[in-house]
């Protein structure tokens, strides 16, 4: 083949592929790569969602005590315990060890923007327990106030023993 009809073919694939966007259901973690993409998408393309995430937020109620979940009003118990009991499938997550707090307030809202613009329902965040100072774990409890602060977070709960336990979260997001 000629170079002339490559770069036509190369074009006609271009304009054919126009408005289609690759499908991100692969249910794998982030990778280091990944979560570069996400980090620059928080601070370079949606610097008011970030601000919108304050450390300042004080909740209207604390999450449940006894289990450490949240539901918006309105939210089924029945759709929380399907997503505690890990039956609502994972569609994406992210890793926030060894962030510190500011990189992880930029990183989640830039992942949850993700999450709104791929039509994402359920994803776990893994922000790990804390094993590694002697304070309580600051991520864990930011986590779940930088979450409580966006609309589209319906409910969370602590992961199950194999999702990541209490190291971990799942958030049901609203529907597209």
């Amino acid at each position: 083949m000629n170079n002339k009809t490559d770069q036509e073919d190369a074009e006609l694939f271009r304009q054919a592929m126009a408005g289609v966007r690759r499908l991100t259901t692969d249910h794998r973690p982030h990778t280091p790569q990944r979560l570069r993409a996400v980090k620059r998408h928080a601070t370079t393309d949606e610097p008011q969602m970030i601000d919108t995430l304050s450390d300042e937020f004080e909740p209207h109620s604390e999450p449940h005590q006894e289990n450490d979940s949240f539901t918006r009003p309105g939210i089924q118990k029945q759709l929380l315990k399907k997503l505690r009991l890990g039956k609502i499938p994972i569609e994406d997550e992210l890793d926030l060890h060894g962030y510190r707090v500011e990189q992880a307030r930029q990183i989640l809202a830039g992942f949850l923007n993700h999450c709104r613009e791929h039509g994402f329902r359920c994803v776990r965040i893994i922000h790990g327990k804390g094993l590694s100072s002697q304070q309580p774990p600051v991520l864990k409890r930011k986590t779940r106030y930088w979450l409580q602060q966006r609309d589209e977070v319906l409910a969370f709960c602590p992961a199950h023993r194999s999702g990541g336990g209490s190291g971990a979260v799942f958030i049901l997001l609203k529907r597209g």
